[in-house]
């Protein structure tokens, strides 16, 4: 029998095209606390990060008192967009990610994770809405670790499920994710649809892909065929 293989997915901007969303949380957080709304691409240089992070990371002029306030407005923002239908669960999978996670979690050397800047709430807002049941083994949020790129997501998804770093990639559309990837011992591959600019990504990461069904093969070739 192969060994078995871990691979964890980021979520924002990996899975699911939540932007939209993400930039009009966090205007309106901002707004709230009377500052001037981040620009698009200011917002998406950040996704990923934990929301403290995120925020000092738009506005590193900011004291701690304002991060907390900034923090506590994004949200309660986010939880009514969620409760008005307009959060998580309202934003579409990108093309070919159902496929690719149910074919590869169909190989039975393969074990899915996930490593998401979201707290465990809002993932499973996301794996409800896009009926992704029994597709992960292993849950990493933001809620119970440090900050990407911070390595503790990925070692205790290897803690959990058994696997050790050298069977193991991380897949993500920043350079948080593969700069965690790297800081834990795991292969990386970045995707091209998402948040941060390619020439960052590429920086960054063992391969860049452009489409879902090019991660098998990029997989393969990092962590070997089975």
């Amino acid at each position: 029998m192969s060994e078995p293989r871990l691979i964890v997915f980021d979520v924002d901007g990996t899975l699911i095209d939540s932007q939209a969303v993400i930039i009009r949380a966090m205007a309106q957080a901002y707004e709230e606390v009377g500052l001037p709304a981040p620009t698009e691409a200011e917002t998406l240089s950040i996704v990923g990060l934990s929301l403290p992070e995120a925020m000092r990371g738009i506005s590193p002029q900011i004291d701690e008192p304002t991060v907390a306030a900034l923090v506590e407005a994004y949200r309660s923002t986010f939880v009514k967009h969620r409760a008005a239908g307009s959060g998580e669960a309202s934003v579409p999978l990108y093309d070919g990610a159902r496929d690719c996670l149910l074919r590869l979690n169909t190989a039975p050397h393969n074990v899915l994770g996930t490593a998401t800047g979201k707290a465990r709430r809002g993932l499973d807002v996301v794996i409800d809405a896009h009926a992704l049941h029994g597709i992960f083994a292993t849950f990493q949020t933001a809620d119970l670790h440090p900050s990407k790129p911070h390595p503790s997501m990925l070692e205790a998804a290897c803690v959990e499920t058994g696997i050790g770093p050298g069977r193991a990639v991380m897949i993500g559309d920043t350079s948080f994710d593969m700069e965690m990837g790297k800081a834990a011992g795991f292969a990386t591959v970045g995707v091209a649809w998402g948040y941060h600019p390619l020439a960052r990504l590429k920086a960054a990461a063992d391969v860049v892909i452009d489409r879902f069904d090019q991660l098998d093969g990029a997989i393969d070739d990092l962590l070997g065929a089975v």
